[in-house]
């Protein structure tokens, strides 16, 4: 399941059923996938059917022959329907959202999985199969399109339902159902479909999964459909006690194979064994499974903030991408996807353990109280939370390792600002070994811009050290939270340790074209208040979107001090088009700012504007805007033009 949200497009309903729709997760041939938010607010996944498969009766059938199947299916790392009209002009139907990379995508990106995740990944997909096959349905398209890795454990998509939107669920004459490389052999023998050719599709994912090949191969279909009827799959480099398993799954005979509840509760003892945990006598397949894997499950998720879009539909050629104070208040409500257990309470089966630090554990306990106060956040941490934020700083806990223990050292003993100007200095040290996070919280007084740097830049300099002692060390990025500040605690710097190989602190340091003001036209009012009017063209946003994410990101840096003076997010940068005169406008509401200032934000964004616009221009023939402007507007809307310039007087 596709794990961003892409804008409605024009003619999207608002809303199907009890859905309120607020973009698309994707689109194929035969319907069209929308992101929406049910009633309570929940992630819901709405499958409509075309509207020339809606008007064929056969088609309609089958559609809802195969939704009444698939409500009688539930089980483990499952997606339940949630609801569906069969009968209405669009039919449709509804699932949880599930996020997360599929099995696919994720080998793709960082290779084959192993350990206790791959253990999981077998018992739990196995599980899903014995559920499906236990309600009469045979899956019939098991591949790692169709897996995805959720946070909560693998999820199974499209038993049943997914068939029937893409044509796949009933095979007619001369239609092979299924994927090359992961139909059985009696199926391309005979066309025979059943839960053996389930197992044995299981059975090429897990070799798949524990490998990163494809077990038979790649190449033309008829290659590879000789090699699964009469060829041995590549399972070199499984474990052992796996192999065996998977072996008999890939059986050419479907007789030969086992069932995949047999596969389920074997896979959840290997799985025990793995993660030291004993099953109970007797005790169900399926469900040690789901709890299994529920709790050894790793995978992380990042959230899209599309899914708090507000309830009206996003409109506008004024783009402005929610960073600063309102992406915090987005991180707060995190850990609405994580279903698992907090960091610390498996931390263990992620990295060597020791006995933990009496002095540095005592540290942390009195520094305990401070990390509970400040504002109400959820209770759960969001481990696909893009940055860091509150809830995951309070999931974060103390040191157990050696190198976690060491860190306290490295960063310096005693206080690390002046101790005359900050006598009452002090810091604890937490990590989140899920996020890869080291959080540095100081108290005693509120830091100053200048003092936070000075913090980053040491706890930078420490963290590297660390790296030199352990090079395993199994985190990466460093947050500083100040726990002084009146309003509570406050992330006020987050950045990436192993990649800011100088540790550099500085917030404004970026480079920037030379200043230009073309003599040949002028920037209008009249042009800035056309771009503010909304726009409903795609690219229009898209490159918008794109410029101000760019801009923002290279002004901000590192610092997270929404309190900063020169701070800019949607509230007060904005970016639109004047198609009349064919001018990108770039404008900054910051009336305040000095020339200096005023130069440096103009001089960045005159470059970022000027090659978005040329790489746009080289792209398609289409796009008409040759040119950008960048203003400063102050509070009674009067704008001052800094820059402005045309394609081709930058590098793309």
């Amino acid at each position: 399941m596709p794990t961003r949200v892409h804008p409605a497009r024009p003619g999207d309903p608002a809303r199907i059923g009890p859905y309120r729709i607020i973009g698309r997760l994707g689109s194929g041939g035969m319907g069209t996938v929308h992101a929406a938010l049910d009633p309570e607010g929940r992630r819901v996944a709405v499958k409509v059917i075309h509207a020339a498969q809606s008007d064929d009766d056969e088609f309609r059938a089958r559609f809802r022959r195969e939704v009444e199947v698939s409500r009688r299916v539930s089980g483990p790392c499952l997606v339940p329907l949630l609801a569906a009209d069969t009968d209405g002009a669009a039919p449709w139907l509804a699932t949880e959202y599930v996020p997360g990379p599929t099995l696919a995508q994720h080998i793709t990106a960082d290779g084959p999985l192993g350990g206790a995740r791959l253990y999981a990944l077998a018992a739990g997909t196995a599980a899903a199969l014995a559920a499906v096959h236990a309600a009469g349905v045979a899956h019939r398209d098991v591949k790692p399109a169709n897996v995805v890795l959720a946070p909560s454990g693998p999820r199974v998509l499209d038993f049943g339902i997914a068939h029937a939107v893409d044509g796949t669920s009933v095979t007619r004459t001369g239609v092979m159902t299924g994927t090359a490389g992961w139909i059985s052999p009696e199926a391309y023998r005979t066309g025979t479909t059943s839960p053996a050719g389930d197992v044995f599709a299981w059975g090429a994912l897990i070799a798949y999964a524990a490998t990163g090949r494809l077990p038979f191969g790649t190449g033309a279909p008829d290659a590879v459909a000789y090699r699964v009827m009469s060829g041995d799959p590549d399972t070199a480099g499984m474990p052992d006690d796996l192999l065996g398993l998977v072996t008999s799954a890939l059986a050419k005979a479907p007789e030969d194979r086992p069932s995949a509840a047999t596969l389920a509760e074997k896979c959840t003892a290997l799985l025990a064994a793995q993660t030291t945990q004993a099953l109970p006598p007797e005790s169900d397949p399926n469900t040690a499974a789901d709890d299994l894997v529920t709790a050894q499950w790793d995978m992380p998720a990042l959230d899209d903030p599309a899914w708090q879009a507000p309830a009206g539909r996003r409109k506008g050629r004024t783009i402005a991408v929610v960073v600063g104070a309102a992406a915090l208040a987005g991180a707060l409500a995190g850990g609405l996807l994580f279903q698992a257990s907090g960091p610390g309470a498996r931390s263990s089966a992620n990295g060597p353990t020791s006995v933990p630090s009496s002095t540095v554990d005592a540290k942390n306990s009195a520094q305990a109280a401070v990390r509970s106060q400040g504002p109400a956040v959820a209770a759960e941490d969001d481990p696909g939370q893009a940055e860091a934020s509150l809830t995951s700083w309070k999931a974060s806990r103390s040191a157990r390792t050696p190198a976690e223990n060491d860190v306290f050292g490295a960063m310096g003993t005693g206080a690390w600002l002046d101790p005359i100007a900050y006598p009452a200095f002090d810091r604890d040290i937490t990590f989140h070994l899920r996020r890869g996070e080291v959080y540095i919280a100081t108290s005693g007084q509120e830091l100053p811009p200048a003092a936070v740097q000075e913090v980053a830049s040491t706890a930078c300099l420490g963290l590297r050290d660390i790296l030199k002692s352990y090079p395993d060390f199994p985190y990466h990025e460093y947050v500083v939270v100040d726990t002084a500040r009146t309003q509570g605690p406050s992330i006020v710097w987050e950045d990436d340790f192993r990649t800011n190989t100088t540790c550099s602190t500085s917030v404004q340091n970026r480079t920037a074209p030379t200043a230009g003001q073309d003599p040949d036209w002028q920037p209008s009012e009249a042009g800035l208040e056309q771009a503010r009017i909304p726009s409903t063209d795609r690219d229009e946003i898209r490159v918008a979107g794109g410029t101000v994410d760019t801009i923002l990101s290279e002004w901000q840096g590192n610092s997270r001090l929404v309190t900063d003076p020169n701070w800019l997010d949607n509230r007060n940068m904005s970016v639109g088009f004047a198609p009349e005169e064919s001018v990108m406008y770039v404008w900054a509401e910051k009336p305040a700012w000095d020339t200096a200032t005023r130069d440096r934000w103009a001089a960045l964004a005159a470059g970022t504007a000027c090659r978005a616009v040329i790489r746009e221009a080289q792209a398609r023939k289409e796009w008409r805007y040759a040119q950008y402007a960048v203003t400063i507007v102050d509070n009674a809307g009067s704008s001052t033009f800094l820059r402005w310039g045309s394609a081709g007087s930058c590098a793309a």
